[in-house]
């Protein structure tokens, strides 16, 4: 008869777990990646030798896990596109980057409207199992929506802490791959980062975990592909998974 599922191993030894949102816990990383590309796009129309936004290398590479001012500076700057900073009141268009990241909000907003999202039934089964063991869980995340995924995926009751782009932008966290985002939901569990773990599917959060300290950085590569694992390995990932349900043992009756 199989009972209730167990930690990992990898876990038994930690008084706390914090998770990244999009990708990890629920299903809306694809959604972000597709207003990207209808942000992206248009600054990069006409220009010769300019293929259009990836949204799986350009996202996995500049995008994910950062903020939004962050990551579109870090792609605009790798196809050598230099566009003025401007400012947060800049209206949606391709002029600053400023005005990118107002029109990928734009565009995410009217997706998550149209669309919703769910949680991934893995992530749901470890946190329940954690707080079954009395294991708190934090999520953070750069994304200022967060907090509403979480609640429309039904998930938000399941933390105890959530510490998402509002709260940075609030507190000044710098974003990913600085640890300030994981540190602050660590310090609102009262758990010190050595006896947390961080579970994270993008290769600046994987770095953060690493950097600030955590005693266990799980990457996450639901695209089950060797690329993947390895470049979450050399960004600091102790463990890697597809699915965080990986981290639950079947218990036995």
């Amino acid at each position: 008869m199989t009972g209730a599922p167990s930690l990992a191993a990898c876990l038994r030894s930690l008084r706390a777990v914090v998770f990244d949102t999009d990708g990890v816990v629920t299903d809306s990383a694809g959604l972000h990646a597709a207003a990207w590309k209808g942000a992206f796009d248009p600054c990069l129309a006409g220009l010769a030798g300019q293929r259009p936004f990836d949204p799986v290398d350009d996202y996995l590479h500049h995008v994910d896990g950062r903020s939004r001012l962050d990551g579109a500076a870090a792609f605009l700057e790798s196809r050598g596109l230099d566009l003025p900073l401007g400012g947060p009141d800049d209206p949606p268009g391709t002029g600053t980057v400023w005005a990118v990241t107002a029109r990928k909000d734009q565009l995410f907003t009217a997706g998550l409207r149209a669309q919703g999202v769910t949680a991934w039934p893995g992530t749901v089964r470890l946190l329940h199992a954690l707080r079954d063991a009395r294991v708190p869980r934090a999520a953070a995340s750069a994304s200022r929506h967060a907090t509403e995924l979480l609640s429309g995926a039904g998930v938000l009751p399941l933390f105890e802490a959530v510490v998402d782009g509002n709260e940075a932008r609030r507190l000044r966290l710098p974003g990913k791959p600085d640890p300030a985002l994981f540190l602050e939901a660590a310090r609102r569990l009262g758990v010190p980062p050595r006896d947390t773990a961080v579970v994270e599917d993008a290769l600046a959060g994987v770095e953060a975990g690493r950097r600030g300290g955590f005693g266990l950085v799980v990457g996450v590569d639901r695209s089950a592909g060797p690329a993947g694992s390895a470049a979450l390995r050399r960004f600091g990932a102790d463990v890697v998974v597809t699915d965080p349900g990986e981290l639950l043992l079947s218990g036995e009756g």
